[in-house]
């Protein structure tokens, strides 16, 4: 199993640029998002992983009275819940996965929603990195930079979580559900699939 390269988010259901940055303070992205949303900080939910890496944004996060829905894992999942009201969450920030940022990027490409993703390099990242060709490490990347065309994201809940529930057990079927986003078509839908043992 391959250490994982970890990635400094942020995503929020902005279309203007500048509203909320990976370079700005906690606050700042707040208030700037409450302006945006005309909404008081006590109305503004802020999705993160319930890892000790968030202490200090959680802290930052209740002295300004946001709400916070921790989630305990798929930050892919959190990163899309700004996607629609009907999740109640505003702004997703923290430290997750490399990988798990640019999925979460591919699906946000088909919403009017900003995503940028910073990598935190380990010294053994650094290595492939520059073989990759990448000479800049602390390159702030927005979703237009992650994402480059078109781009297709689905994905099946196993278990169940704020996207889509997981699989259910019905007397001889299975029945899953998939979120499917295509960006060309402006598609975004959930597909109910069933599956007989």
């Amino acid at each position: 199993h391959a250490p994982e390269t970890y990635m400094e988010k942020i995503s929020a259901k902005v279309s203007e640029k500048g509203v909320v940055d990976l370079d700005y303070s906690t606050k700042e992205n707040i208030f700037n998002l409450c302006d945006y949303l005309n909404k008081k900080p006590e109305s503004i939910t802020a999705c993160i992983m319930n890892r000790p890496r968030h202490k200090k944004i959680i802290t930052e996060l209740n002295q300004i009275g946001v709400k916070i829905k921790l989630i305990t894992d798929g930050d892919v999942s959190g990163a899309l819940l700004v996607t629609d009201e009907k999740y109640g969450v505003d702004i997703f920030l923290g430290i997750g996965g490399g990988p798990e940022g640019v999925l979460a990027a591919s699906a946000l490409d088909s919403f009017n929603c900003i995503f940028q993703g910073r990598f935190l390099f380990s010294d053994k990242d650094r290595v492939r990195a520059k073989k990759m060709g990448i000479q800049n490490f602390t390159k702030k990347y927005d979703l237009n930079e992650i994402v480059k065309g078109d781009s297709i994201f689905c994905a099946t809940g196993i278990t169940s979580g704020d996207l889509v529930p997981g699989i259910k057990i019905e007397k001889d079927q299975f029945i899953s559900e998939t979120i499917v986003t295509h960006k060309s078509s402006g598609s975004k839908k959930i597909i109910k699939k069933t599956a007989t043992k």
